[in-house]
């Protein structure tokens, strides 16, 4: 979900070639691999939704009796668990119907997020792709690995870095909100009081919208497809934001402060990462800050390419900058998942 620019020298007379590049569309070959990425994507992730909304399944594994069996254990075990949820989706038509309400409501705020930077580039002339949806195995994360474009031109300005880098994850958090909302309203009393497993913990966005709505938030309430689409897309929005590398925030990083303050920014980051990812798992027993440690150790060997042109922002875009924090704040949680 972290768009890549490529690092191609500068045309000459960079300032006059600005106004007058126009991109290419896409072709027939292209939209037809798009397409078809993106209705697999559907796929996996209705899948995704029914596996979060179902009962445990108990499906015995296979027996070991010879070193073949070994061999075999886990992809027979695996596919054993997919057919026999598929099976129950089949008496259990509402469950169907949760998966396809959760793959329609994160394909929803993901779509936003790339929509918002292909038509940024469009905007100023830089080829990129169409969105690029990478599905995930059945039973894997949420059915999906994301999505991205590919820029294949240089960013002609430092307003069309600034713009091209944030309009993805401020146009995914407009659609993320209204999700939010129906996820909180729609959730129902849990069956509980506590016990073990793995606990969603919600962030400042979701405590504000319970509190203005007046639904408390329970951790162990049962799942709902709204919810869990809204809760993931808020985290894509937040690892996105992360000030580091190519990722979207340090592409906003690098337009507001400039190339050398972006390295440091980057390495300041994740050196409170490292930090907090250590605290969560010492004090509430979550991995998950590794997650964010891991990208962005990645993205610390990505370099950022130089726009061909570092003029003035102006006070607009500072607003924005503003605001874009404010929902960087809104989306992150230190410590995402729990495990009791």
């Amino acid at each position: 979900m972290a768009e890549s620019a490529q690092a191609i020298p500068p045309f000459v007379n960079a300032r006059q070639s600005v106004a007058l590049r126009v991109a290419p569309y896409p072709t027939a070959r292209e939209w037809l691999i798009h397409t078809s990425l993106f209705l697999l994507t559907i796929v996996t992730t209705t899948f995704a939704g029914i596996v979060m909304t179902a009962p445990e399944i108990d499906v015995p594994p296979p027996p070991l009796r010879s070193v073949i069996d070994y061999l075999l254990f886990v992809p027979e075990y695996y596919l054993s668990n997919v057919i026999a949820l598929l099976s129950f989706t089949a008496h259990h038509p509402s469950l169907l119907a949760d998966g396809l309400v959760f793959s329609a409501a994160l394909l929803a705020i993901l779509t936003a997020h790339e929509m918002g930077h292909y038509v940024a580039c469009r905007r100023y002339g830089v080829n990129a792709t169409l969105p690029f949806f990478i599905p995930a195995p059945p039973l894997f994360l949420a059915g999906t690995f994301g999505a991205f474009i590919k820029i294949k031109s240089p960013i002609p300005s430092r307003r069309a870095l600034f713009d091209i880098g944030l309009a993805g994850p401020l146009a995914g958090f407009v659609a993320a909100v209204p999700i939010a909302l129906v996820g909180i309203l729609s959730m129902q009393p849990s069956v509980r009081g506590g016990g073990s497993g793995i606990i969603f913990n919600d962030p400042l966005l979701f405590r504000l919208l319970g509190r203005l709505v007046g639904t408390p938030l329970d951790p162990y309430a049962p799942i709902n497809p709204y919810y869990m689409a809204a809760w993931i897309g808020l985290l894509v929005t937040s690892l996105n934001l992360m000030p580091v590398g190519q990722l979207d925030g340090g592409h906003g990083t690098f337009a507001i402060f400039g190339q050398r303050a972006h390295r440091v920014i980057g390495r300041v980051a994740f050196a409170v990462l490292v930090v907090l990812t250590v605290l969560g798992f010492v004090w509430y027993g979550s991995p998950s800050g590794f997650l964010y440690t891991v990208l962005l150790a990645i993205m610390l060997r990505v370099g950022h390419p130089q726009p061909e042109e570092m003029g003035p922002l102006g006070p607009v875009r500072v607003w924005i900058a503003v605001v874009t924090l404010i929902v960087f704040a809104l989306c992150f949680w230190p410590f995402p998942i729990t495990i009791t």
